[in-house]
């Protein structure tokens, strides 16, 4: 993909709203209440932010730059990189470690968002008005158990979002962001409004908000660490290649700063959207994965215009999925159009394989529910794989690349400081020593060292 014939993103504002879009999905809407709540709310809050500042951004700041400076997909772009730095083609295939990571994280993400947007239709027709806790549970259970409608949302979302993607760069990502981006702050404002009056605002604000370090363990700390890392969509290719369709001129920086904040600001609301509610019925703000499907569904059958403000969040929640599937294997449809193919063509052809593979998560919470491999379900072992080996793996060998192997004329000449300047300073000490360090820690708890 030569800089001639790069596609660009037409302002600052498209990278923004795509790259946050690409951020934003079920990590912030979904996962971060539920840990934020198993952790003790406001420390876990306190500690995630300081992780977002010291570490998410600066490896975002990595990426970016590594694609503006190449023009080229994660496949090319190390390669390219190390040839210019004298160093050894080891650094060839890091690219290609994250970018499977991204591909393998979209054959379970898209089936997962699958579920809010049968949710959508399951809370708009009635279905949780008035129920039990047994009978929400109970609801869900049989969802998942039927392995062909788990199959039809699946295919459903991901093959709108593939459709999406294939119109291109502009047409397609960028123009559903800038559509899709607004509506959904717009949604979770609403929704914050309505929990602000009918649920327990202060209670949720003081949860949230007002550090309790003696809710906080140490397992919490790396929990905080871990989903500050992977909730900005780094070290999986994406930030690089929408790093390679930036123009230049624009600062890496301040739009990396913008992408961050706006990332951190949507899970702080739906933290605010989630926690009144919650409070207002009695439940458990610790309730894990099952708060946004079986808990949230409680609280909604038994408020005013539950149905309704219900249907809304769902909506909401799907189209934060849907903002990530439009772009998780942006970096190898790039990388077969750099090999001559057709955008569309491989688009779709990077789609089937991941729809395909997508079926081995739809029966692993039915007719594969028993652990197979090595004690775990296909799902968790895919799961396992991604998040916990590759994505750590590659953000690692991302900061000694960037960190230590780029010539500091390049860095410099992409981020627009000066060597001696405070700022390169502090974002090449987070490169060099805090984020790898960190990210080490991560990577050894997740794979059970301690």
């Amino acid at each position: 993909m030569s800089q001639n014939n790069n596609p660009m993103w037409k302002s600052r504002m498209g990278f923004i709203l795509a790259a946050t879009g690409s951020a934003i999905g079920l990590g912030n809407v979904w996962k971060f209440p539920y840990i934020a709540g198993e952790n003790g709310g406001g420390a876990f809050v306190l500690v995630y932010l300081l992780c977002i500042a010291a570490i998410g951004l600066p490896i975002m700041m990595a990426e970016v730059l590594l694609g503006r400076r190449t023009r080229q997909s994660p496949m090319r772009a190390y390669a390219t990189l190390a040839k210019q730095a004298g160093a050894s083609r080891f650094w060839a295939p890091v690219g290609v470690i994250g970018a499977t990571a991204s591909f393998l994280v979209m054959t379970f993400y898209a089936v997962v968002a699958g579920w809010t947007l049968a949710y959508v239709f399951e809370v708009g027709r009635g279905a949780f008005a008035g129920a039990t806790a047994q009978q929400v549970g109970e609801h869900f259970g049989h969802f998942v158990s039927n392995p062909w409608v788990l199959a039809f949302w699946t295919t459903l979302l991901m093959w709108s979002a593939l459709a999406v993607q294939s119109l291109g760069v502009n047409k397609g990502i960028e123009r559903a962001v800038r559509i899709m981006m607004p509506g959904m702050l717009v949604m979770i404002l609403g929704l914050v409004g309505y929990a602000a009056v009918e649920g327990e605002f202060a209670q949720a604000t003081t949860f949230l908000f007002q550090p309790d370090f003696s809710k906080l363990s140490a397992n919490g700390v790396l929990i905080a660490l871990g989903h500050a890392f992977f909730t900005l969509g780094v070290a999986g290719g994406i930030m690089l290649i929408f790093g390679a369709y930036l123009p230049e001129g624009v600062s890496i920086a301040r739009t990396a700063v913008a992408v961050a904040v706006a990332d951190t600001l949507i899970a702080l609301l739906a933290g605010m959207a989630i926690f009144p509610l919650v409070f207002a019925n009695g439940l458990e703000p610790s309730s894990g994965p099952g708060l946004i499907f079986t808990t949230l569904p409680i609280a909604f059958g038994s408020m005013p215009l539950g149905t309704l403000i219900g249907t809304l969040f769902f909506v909401m929640l799907s189209m934060a999925a849907f903002t990530t599937l439009v772009s998780i294997v942006e970096a190898y449809v790039a990388w077969l159009v750099e090999r001559g193919w057709g955008r569309r063509k491989a688009t779709f052809s990077v789609g089937l394989v991941a729809w395909i593979l997508s079926f081995g998560t739809v029966f692993s919470f039915n007719v594969w529910s028993e652990p197979n491999i090595f004690g775990m379900t296909f799902f968790d072992a895919v799961d396992h794989l991604a998040t916990n080996i590759m994505l750590p793996l590659s953000a690692i060998l991302i900061t000694i690349f960037v960190g230590w192997v780029l010539k500091p004329a390049i860095t410099t000449d992409e981020l627009a400081m000066r060597e001696d300047a405070i700022s390169y300073k502090a974002w090449l000490w987070s490169i060099r020593v805090i984020a790898p360090v960190a990210i080490i820690v991560v990577f050894l708890h997740a794979i059970g060292v301690f």
